[in-house]
């Protein structure tokens, strides 16, 4: 015979099982609202919010990359979560985060299968490394290198895809009194290793002004941090140069969370191109070593007086006061 009390009624029963299946579906306002309805959907509801603040990649990266908040009651913060770049967001879409099953979908491996790899890789062996046609092998500080890419015979396996496949290293994503969000090592890392790309979507410049627009009067009134950045690829002659714009506002990785340093921070910013590839990739590789629990930052640009401008907390030597920005 069951002692009295020693399970749930089966109707509490039926909406857990419910709810363990729905809520991590919500948005956290939409999450907070379904668990003031009942004691059993808040205590599914604070599992919920407890899973997502373990992992910022939801599953989907090779290791999670948990939340650390000592400054207030913020689990989290909520986007969408993808590995790599992506020209648009797969719609409908929508993503779990915080339930007991598998991994969700990345939407930049849906969105990959809209953009088939053109022709014009190497004919490399799987371990390529120095010696294959794509690479130009720089050290961190230089701004651009060559990997193989979709249309090589190699695999993921080949050296000269170093950064294809998602972060190696462990991070931990931490919340400052006066910055937010700042991402952090949770070892040691060596100089030279590949931190993590700027995953987004790809916009036009004139959507990217768009947006800006929005994002400068929301970040103006301090409910809202924008992710996108804006970057300039400049040709051989100087006279001209290719702009790419990501914004990882709504859907993007661990790298939003990566804050401006004035002294130029400890990441080396690296433009990688592949064969085939209309774009180039933006990623990150610590251009010194850095210690476990030290904040990851780099330098977003030259400082810019704006009417919107934000306020900079990097708190270097030659801080200037104000983040840099640009002018869209």
């Amino acid at each position: 015979m069951e002692k009295k009390g020693s399970r749930e009624p089966e109707g509490e029963e039926q909406v857990r099982t419910w709810a363990e299946l729905v809520l991590p579906w919500l948005a956290p306002p939409d999450l907070a609202a379904v668990a003031s309805a009942s004691k059993v959907l808040s205590s599914v509801a604070m599992a919920v919010s407890d899973r997502r603040a373990s992992d910022a990649s939801r599953g989907i990266e090779r290791h999670p990359v948990p939340f650390l908040n000592p400054v207030d009651a913020q689990h989290y913060s909520y986007f969408l979560y993808a590995r790599f770049p992506l020209f648009a967001l797969p719609s409908p879409f929508a993503q779990p985060w915080g339930g007991r099953g598998p991994a969700p979908s990345d939407p930049s491996s849906l969105a990959a299968l809209a953009f088939p790899p053109a022709a014009g890789g190497c004919a490399c062996a799987p371990a390529c490394a120095s010696e294959c046609p794509c690479s130009s092998g720089p050290e961190p500080g230089t701004e651009l290198m060559m990997e193989c890419g979709a249309s090589c015979p190699c695999g993921l396996e080949c050296r000269n895809r170093v950064s294809q496949g998602g972060i190696s290293v462990r991070l931990r994503v931490v919340k400052h009194p006066q910055k937010g969000w700042g991402l952090h090592a949770a070892q040691f890392v060596k100089r030279g290793e590949f931190i993590c790309e700027y995953a987004g979507e790809f916009l036009t410049t004139e959507e990217a002004r768009n947006r800006q627009r929005i994002y400068d009067e929301l970040a103006s009134s301090g409910r809202f941090s924008p992710a996108l950045l804006v970057v300039r690829e400049h040709l051989p002659s100087g006279k001209a140069c290719l702009r790419v714009n990501i914004d990882a506002s709504k859907v993007g990785n661990v790298a939003r969370f990566i804050n401006h340093s004035c002294d130029g921070g400890n990441l080396a910013v690296i433009l990688v191109r592949s064969p085939g590839s209309l774009l180039p990739r933006l990623c990150f590789f610590s251009a010194m070593d850095i210690q476990e629990d030290e904040e990851l930052t780099f330098s977003y640009g030259s400082a810019k007086l704006r009417q919107y401008g934000q306020h900079c907390f990097c708190g270097s030597s030659v801080c200037y006061g104000m983040l840099p920005s640009e002018e869209t």
